[in-house]
Order: structure tokens, then sequence, then C-alpha cells
């Protein structure tokens, strides 16, 4: 839509500058012009200016500046239109009329955006009748609050469906109106239109602008339904409004309203699945939660997410279940992401621990708990990686080749060449570090030598060392006192599995923080970081049967010092540090003696450990 300039002009002279910026921090006056510590970054002495004759601002500290419209559209986060309408509301002004089509299609909008309201009160109303009292205890012990119910304007949808189609009549509403607005549904047996959500707590839905332009339904526990006349069918969990002239089921997100403006206060943005998701985290402080509108994230919701992040990197975390469907589902998402990658825009994967969701685990374990899962978030190519690498084995030249094709393949759909050639780097960095470590003896002048092969260190050779692994990890796990006794060593292994992997950094981190964390607690703390998969992975009978040393020792265990014992046996036969440690010693001995039989027999340990 084209603004005209000088309706732009008269919208600046006719509002003062240093108004609306005070309604939104405390601006102090400095002789002709207003002083403030800026709102877009943090300081303790104003360096923010305001110049109501200049109609403009300025910050010294951060270089931001501009007039009336655009500090309305970086402070509050909306688009240009969107802040030409609320100022030329507050001006008094009414906005260009682009055309006689587009006028009578922002009236009609208007007009359903009034009926939505009005059916958002009445349903408001009917949560909290009397009569309706066991609905209302029922949503009180899901956590829903009376507060919480009024900062989302959460209802009820009574059976009758009729009640709310008379209501909205009576406000002077059509049922034209109504079945445009998605309320009210056409009758397939040729009687009158109906209610479409009916025994159903009611989830309004807004746009950018806070204002309901759909609703989400919840299905009520079953003792709380009326008797179905089929008793095999099941209804949806779930009911949404279908597409209507307000509302684009792909466009929009749940909670988008708050979430920008908390994005806007530096908060994250994370997106769950459902409505309570999105409530929960509110409740608990995590402001920027959002949720796509019972579909798959899609690439204009992307879009949106970082149009409404103010960092200069957008990375929005999403959060999946951390079974094979919520996996499956964060690759689909990946896929959709992937041909949008821009420069300082990405996302990152947040996965829950298995049956969990954002609800479940801020009621078990709180803000704190939840916390935690997004801070084990995995970056879009760490996810891609572990998605193609777990439990799967390298030990041969072509199964590696295979991955590094498979996910070059997949960087081939990044559109911006910059990014993709960077992520080209990465795959054939990570490869190497990850299946390759080579050692070369050098001699005494610092050059190669000139006969004999490297030593290459394998982390992921075969399925022995891979069970190796496990062992060394589960060791650990179930005996949290071993971890003083092999500390260095714990965190030089190599391991194949991203996952295991990024189990055992966690596992350092906790016991840094808590060097006298017990089993349960480093179990509870491990599964709120989603790792219950790969803790039932080796806490279990498939590794106990190769190193029974790696079981949880009884509370009066006093063996610890042969536990180390068998810990770094198991670790010096997957590392190799015996062997290598007598390459480095006889390579001088050999050189310096120029010891021909002495230089054959290293290259034949080098190529036993090798092929091992």
């Amino acid at each position: 839509m084209s603004i005209p300039p000088r309706f732009l002009d008269e919208i600046r002279n006719r509002l003062t500058l240093s108004e609306i910026i005070g309604r939104r921090t405390t601006v102090q006056r400095a002789g002709r012009e207003f002083k403030a510590c800026c709102p877009f970054h943090k300081e303790k002495t104003p360096s923010f200016t305001i110049n109501d004759d200049k109609q403009f601002y300025h910050c010294f500290g951060c270089g931001a500046h501009g007039d009336v419209i655009g500090f309305v559209m970086q402070h509050d986060n909306l688009s240009f239109i969107d802040a030409v309408e609320m100022l030329s509301a507050e001006a008094g002004l009414e906005m260009p009329k682009p055309d006689p089509e587009a006028i009578k299609k922002a009236e009609r909008a208007k007009g359903l955006h009034e009926l939505m309201d009005e059916a958002t009160s009445w349903m408001e109303a009917q949560l909290e009748d009397p009569k309706n009292n066991n609905i209302l205890e029922y949503v009180t012990s899901r956590g829903l609050t009376e507060d919480i119910r009024a900062q989302f304007r959460i209802g009820f949808a009574p059976a009758d469906g009729q009640a709310m189609r008379k209501y909205l009549a009576g406000q002077g509403f059509s049922d034209a109106q109504m079945l445009e607005a998605g309320v009210l549904k056409k009758s397939t047996r040729g009687g009158e239109p109906y209610v479409f959500f009916r025994d159903r707590v009611m989830f309004p839905v807004a746009d950018r602008r806070g204002r309901i332009v759909a609703f989400g339904g919840r299905i009520l526990p079953e003792h709380l339904r009326p008797p179905q006349a089929d008793p095999n069918f099941k209804p949806p969990k779930y009911i949404n409004s279908s597409d209507t002239p307000l509302f684009d089921k792909g466009r929009m997100l749940y909670g988008e309203s708050k979430a920008r403006q908390a994005a806007r206060e530096g908060h994250t943005l994370i997106v769950t699945e459902g409505y309570m998701d999105v409530i929960a985290c509110h409740s608990a402080g995590f402001k920027g939660a959002v949720a796509p509108m019972g579909t798959a994230l899609t690439e204009e919701q992307i879009t949106s997410l970082w149009s409404m992040m103010v960092d200069e990197t957008k990375q929005p975390v999403l959060c999946f279940d951390g079974d094979n469907a919520g996996r499956n589902a964060a690759s689909r998402a990946c896929e959709r992401i992937m041909p949008l990658l821009q420069p300082n825009k990405t996302v990152r994967f947040a996965f829950l621990p298995d049956g969990e969701d954002p609800d479940s685990i801020l009621r078990a374990a709180g803000a704190k708990g939840f916390k935690k899962v997004l801070e084990g978030s995995l970056s879009l190519f760490d996810f891609l990686w572990a998605t193609h690498t777990a439990g799967r084995n390298f030990e041969t030249p072509e199964a590696r080749v295979g991955l590094s094709k498979t996910l070059q393949n997949l960087v081939n759909n990044i559109n911006d060449a910059d990014i993709q050639r960077h992520y080209r780097e990465l795959i054939r960095t990570r490869i190497s570090d990850t299946f390759f470590k080579q050692y070369t003896p050098k001699g005494k002048a610092g050059g190669r030598l000139p006969k004999g092969p490297s030593l290459r260190v394998q982390p992921v050779a075969n399925r022995k060392n891979a069970m190796a692994q496990k062992i060394l990890i589960a060791s650990v796990l179930n005996n949290p006192l071993l971890f003083g006794d092999v500390e260095e060593q714990f965190g030089l292994f190599g391991i194949s599995d991203p996952r295991l992997d990024a189990l055992r950094h966690k596992m350092i981190e906790i016991f840094h923080e808590d060097v006298d964390v017990d089993f349960e607690t480093l179990c509870t703390n491990l599964k709120t970081y989603g790792f219950s998969q790969e803790m039932d992975d080796i806490l279990n009978e498939s590794v106990y049967v190769h190193a029974a040393f790696a079981r949880k020792a009884p509370e009066d265990d006093t063996e610890n010092v042969d536990k180390r014992g068998q810990w770094m046996s198991v670790y010096e036969s997957l590392s190799g540090q015996s062997a290598q440690e007598e390459v480095l010693s006889g390579w001088k001995s050999a050189l310096e003696q120029s010891n021909e039989t002495q230089e054959d027999r290293l290259r034949d340990l080098i190529k036993i450990k090798s092929s091992e």
C-alpha cells in the first residue's frame, strides 16, 4: 500500500515526538530538547536525545536515529503500514483510501473484527457463568489462573449450537458475517446454520496488533462432555478456525502479538506445539513463546519469526518432542528453513524428553528445568549432523563419502551462496575432525620423515570401539564418584555418536557445577536436558555384559580403585595411548641411532594399530 508523503508529514506535524516516546520510556527535559536512556540499547547515562522542533531522535551511543514513524516501528516492532495506521489514529487522521474495492474490503474487515471481539467477550462470560463452574474448575486445574485467562481471553463455547448465533444477531451481526468470520457453519442437512465451536475451551487467536481473528477449541475431558450419539466417534482434541478474510493459518502464530513485544524486551522466541505450551511458557517468564496453528511451521511463519527479532543474530528456538515423530517433524522443518537461510538468520532445535511437552516440564521442573532444555538446543548444522550420523557406522571410506554426499546434497538447497559455501566447508572440517586425527612423526629438523606411514587414530573404527565408548560413559554415569579419578581422560577420547558426545559434555558441565552430585540427581538433570534416549542406550545389559564394572555400585561399595583401573584399561585400549607413547619415544631413538630395524618395527606397530 502506497502512503502519500503529504499524509506522513501530517502525522509528524500533529504528533509530538517527545510525548510518543515518553509513553514508552522516561524522558527528561534538557534545555530545548529532551533526553532519555536509549530504549534500543542498555545504558546508565542518557545519550538518547529528542528534538520536537526538528522532529527527530538520535542516540549518541548506538546511533539510532529517526522520526516518530521510525521510532514506533523499531520500538513496538511493527511494520511500516501498522505503525502508520496506529499513529494516524492517534493523530485523528483517516488512512488514505486506495480504491473503492479496497475500501469495501476494509469496511468488511472492520465489521468482522468487531464481530470476533464480541464473540470472544461472550465466550469469556460463559466460562465465568456460575452454571459452568465445573468447566471453570477444570480450566483452573490446568494452571489457567484468573490473570492468565484475562491476558489470553480464554473462554468456553457451550454445547448449544445456536446460543452464540442468537447473541451475535442481537448485536447486529448477520449470518453472512458470522459465516465469513468462521464462527458459523452451514448445515449439510438443510437446517439452520450452527455454531462451529461447541463444548470446548476456547483460545482466541490475535493478529500482530492484538485483534482477535480466529479461535482454537480444546475438547473437554470425557467426564465433562455430554454422551456421544456414536460411542465409537472420537472428536479431535483441538479444532481451529478455517482461513477467513481475517485469518491465514499458514502465516499467523498463536501468541504473536505478545511475543513481538517480548522480543523487543530481549526474550528468546520459542516455537512450541500448542496453545497450552505457549500459555505455560508465558506464565513461567518465557514470554517469547508462539505456536503454529495446528500445522507444521511454514516458510511465512519462519520469516515472520525473524522479522520479530531485533538482535542482529536472529535464531528462534524450535521445540520438538524427543521421540521419532518429533525428530521427523524437526527434519521437515529443517528442509523448509534451509532455502530461507540468510546472514544472521537461522534457527536452533531443542528436543524435549520423551512424553514431555513444555507445559509438563514447567509443571515438573519449573522454569529452571525448561531453561536447561533450551540451553541444550542444537544449531541447524549440528542437528543435520546428528540426524545423519546417530547410530551409524562410518568405519569405511565409502560410508564417510556417503555421509559427505548426503550432507552436501542437503546444503544445495541453501539459496544464499556465501552461507552454502560455509556449510560445505563445515561439512569437510567436521568429517575430517571426527573420523581422522593424523599423526606424522617429525625428524630433528622438524621435517616429515621420508619413510613410514602416518599414524591415524580413528575414534569410530568399529563396533568394538563404539561399545568401549558406551562403557566409559556408563561407568561414570552410574558411579559419579569415579569422575574425580578419570576427569582428564573422560574428556579426551573420541565418540562417534554426536548425541553421546553431547551427553558426555553435559555430564562434565554438571560435575563441574556440583562435584558431589549423586546418581539420581545426575540422571534427573540429564533427562531434563533431553538425553533420556541416550541414557537408555547405554544403561542396560547390552553394555554391562561387556563390562560388569560399569554397573551402578551398591551404596556400601569400596572398590572404586578397582573400577578406576578397569576404566583406564578400557580407555587405553580405545585411545591407543600406550602404543602412541611407544611410537613417540621410539622414533627419536631410531633416528638418532639410524636403526632401520627399530624403524621397521615401529611402522609395523602403526599398521597394526591402524587396522584394529
